[in-house]
């Protein structure tokens, strides 16, 4: 009990020492301050303001709504080592356990999860480069075993704004450069592909629309397609995926745009550009200009819906829970023409 004691408070004397290194970085050095002053947690959310979402909401024309986010179901395809499991609860249904006189019953759920599942957004403490992370603060001093005490989900603000979305599958394809993957049932970009700044200004295009001050872009690839066929191409849904570089990121970042979402499980291309760097689109975005990511986005219908009217643009509505000191969580999407 005692040799326990020990290793334990050695255990927690390590931990407290790495935590006192961490804070020792000076984070000037390394992420840019925010546009939005010293004190800011919120990121590229601050631009949806109350003129930004009036104006959103011209868009708007029929009332129709397109789900942009996939059913949050056990087997989905899911990175690394991340797990969920659903649990029901449902006692009272047992033979003589209903409630009262009038014999109510009941069930509940218990979602065992991480938070970075199914459609999912990326908040301000997900990525950083060392300890450091958006607008120059040290996480090392602001984390503790259940949560983040600095930059969490509560910080943010509406998501209620114009989204865009761009076909990547028709500019390849009109650009005669379209490798699709066996694996999709639907035409699609393979794994590795990159798509640039080119490439989306030519997405945009196709619609006659330039982004604005405040947009959320939707990246259609069709690789959601092998989400879609969870769980058989589970394995191949996480070997790689088309997506943007660092060339599509520094344009992105130039047209302060609050949020980019794609039909893929990283938003940037996999392999990356450079086997030396690591997940540098989402550094360029979060960590350096506050600009949030949504992966697993379902595209497909907002896409087709797209090609059928001949408008890419649409109210974006998207629910996120303002959980305290989580670094992301899951979300619901709706399109609204």
């Amino acid at each position: 009990m005692i040799r326990a004691l020990r290793v334990a408070g050695l255990v927690m004397l390590v931990l407290g020492w790495a935590s006192m290194a961490f804070a020792q970085t000076d984070c000037k050095t390394l992420v840019p301050a925010s546009p939005w002053g010293p004190n800011d947690q919120t990121g590229a959310t601050n631009r949806v303001t109350s003129a930004v979402t009036k104006a959103a909401a011209a868009e708007i024309k029929e009332g129709k709504v397109v789900p942009m986010s996939y059913v949050l179901t056990d087997g989905v395809p899911l990175f690394g080592t991340r797990f969920s499991k659903t649990i029901l609860t449902a006692t009272t249904l047992a033979p003589g356990a209903a409630l009262g006189e009038n014999q109510l019953t009941y069930m509940e759920d218990t979602w065992l999860s991480q938070s970075h599942v199914g459609t999912h957004l990326d908040g301000m403490g997900h990525i950083g480069r060392r300890d450091c992370y958006y607008n120059q603060i040290a996480m090392g001093k602001f984390i503790n075993q259940n949560n983040m005490t600095k930059l969490g989900l509560e910080h943010l603000k509406s998501f209620a704004t114009r989204g865009v979305v761009v076909d990547m599958v028709k500019v390849f394809q009109a650009a005669g450069k379209l490798k699709t993957n066996p694996g999709c049932k639907k035409p699609c970009l393979d794994k590795g592909t990159l798509i640039t700044a080119a490439d989306i200004q030519a997405g945009l295009k196709m619609y006659n629309v330039t982004l604005r001050e405040g947009d959320i872009l939707a990246i259609h690839t069709g690789w959601g397609n092998l989400f879609e066929q969870f769980p058989a191409q589970n394995a191949l849904y996480n070997s790689g995926e088309p997506g943007i570089g660092k060339d599509a990121a520094t344009w992105l970042i130039s047209q302060k745009i609050v949020a980019v979402g794609t039909d893929t499980w990283a938003v940037e291309v996999i392999p990356g550009e450079s086997p030396k760097e690591a997940f540098i689109v989402h550094q360029m975005l979060l960590t350096d200009n506050g600009i949030h990511i949504i992966e697993n986005v379902r595209t497909d219908l907002i896409a087709a819906e797209a090609a059928s009217t001949g408008r890419a643009t649409f109210f974006f509505n998207m629910t996120v829970p303002r959980a305290v000191g989580l670094t992301g969580n899951f979300v619901a999407i709706d399109a609204i023409q």
